[in-house]
């Protein structure tokens, strides 16, 4: 009987794993299953341009992994049973149950409301394609002069309230921050984020928290209200209660507890990577929700499944940032360089130049993402031992 990997999620993390342990397993041994809740990969980062009104194309997930021996379910995971291995799914032929040797959960995050009043009811966001387009819809239909308020100081906040500001000069666009926008960035970065915004005509309501959305305003700390005939929320994100609800370890916000090499503490068939994972990093500290985090934790996580199943010493994978990204629209960016302690150096660079580089980040990205494989090596590494449940708790 082949070892049996089911991997939960297609985006950055589910994917590039996916076809990491295709290209390095051999399918004599191994039967790779990818389930996912749509037929596209979706560029995360690229939705609020998507939310602007911006062309985008979506690669289908069938053409992605063609010839590559990974098997795609489209389907919704509804349930994981760590205990008898299996995952139950919906999709379009009704309810079904997947069993697993190894479970890779990749499932990301979605947008959190931190129970805010009206949030569910009144805000559009851009962490996933359908909320994306239900926004382009709605910013479609704003006239001129329309009110945009951006809600979160974050990486999203502050490229979600650029590229609006940039693409619809005739919209009102203003960011609510908790703190100050860019906080962590060097002096000469942040004073580039402030010159920024006062190009593209950003109002900035700083240190002001949102304690409610209604359908054309928000009402800030002390009653103040900020005029809002849209309000975008990207105040932080939040994962799927399914990890904890199977009776994974998690953590009080739902992250899976993993250990360095990204396997479970509760669980060790069950590996988790990207947002949904807690991992910690070479500072001590959490690893953020980031497109960075979620390739750092998928090299982690293959490089030891491959490693346990073939009998090979598992590599250690440095969990270290280099830098923050930032893109101010599509003609302006911030790349910002950060030391061990993920604390800002000194040197940034801004302007085109960053912009070209956040460019071809973006699109190094969706290329790793189409050749998932990185074309197949003639050999792949056989499992160390028969791929049974004896074996593999032998191996792990």
């Amino acid at each position: 009987m082949k070892h049996r990997i089911v991997v939960l999620g297609a985006g950055y993390a589910g994917a590039f794993a996916a076809g990491n342990l295709a290209r390095r397993l051999s399918p004599a041994d191994t039967e790779i299953t990818v389930v996912n809740a749509v037929p596209d990969f979706v560029e995360r980062m690229r939705l609020h341009q998507l939310a602007i009104g911006q062309d985008l194309t979506f690669r289908k997930l069938a053409d992605v992994f063609a010839g590559t021996g990974v098997r795609l379910r489209l389907a919704r995971v509804t349930g994981v049973d760590p205990e008898r291995r299996t995952v139950t799914v919906t999709g379009e032929d009704g309810d079904a149950e997947l069993a697993y040797d190894t479970l890779l959960y990749a499932l990301g995050s979605s947008v959190a409301h931190h129970d805010v009043p009206g949030v569910a009811e009144y805000a559009f966001d851009v962490t996933g394609r359908p909320s994306a387009l239900r926004l382009r819809e709605r910013l479609a239909g704003l006239g001129a002069g329309g009110t945009v308020l951006v809600v979160g100081e974050g990486l999203t906040g502050i490229e979600t309230a650029t590229e609006f500001a940039e693409s619809r000069p005739d919209l009102s666009v203003s960011l609510a921050a908790r703190g100050e926008p860019g906080a962590w960035l060097s002096p000469k970065a942040r004073r580039h984020l402030r010159r920024a915004f006062d190009r593209l005509g950003i109002t900035v309501h700083a240190h002001t928290g949102v304690e409610a959305v209604e359908p054309a305003r928000v009402i800030a700390a002390g009653g103040r209200s900020l005029p809002a005939d849209v309000t975008v929320w990207s105040a932080g994100f939040a994962v799927h209660p399914l990890a904890a609800a199977g009776g994974l370890e998690v953590t009080g916000t739902g992250r899976i507890v993993v250990d360095r090499t990204m396997r479970s503490a509760s669980h060790p068939d069950v590996y988790a990577v990207g947002d949904c994972a807690h991992a910690i990093g070479e500072n001590g500290r959490p690893l953020p929700m980031s497109c960075a985090s979620a390739g750092l934790t998928n090299m982690q996580a293959t490089a030891a499944i491959i490693a346990r199943l073939t009998g090979g010493e598992v590599p250690t994978v440095a969990l270290k940032y280099h830098g923050n990204h930032i893109s101010l629209g599509r003609r302006d960016a911030i790349f910002q360089m950060v030391d061990g302690d993920a604390r800002s150096k000194s040197w940034y660079l801004g302007g085109r130049t960053a912009a070209r580089l956040k460019s071809g980040v973006l699109e190094g990205a969706a290329w790793g993402i189409v050749h998932p494989t990185f074309g197949m090596p003639k050999r792949r590494r056989r499992l160390a031992a028969a791929p049974d449940r004896a074996g593999v708790r032998a191996a792990a």
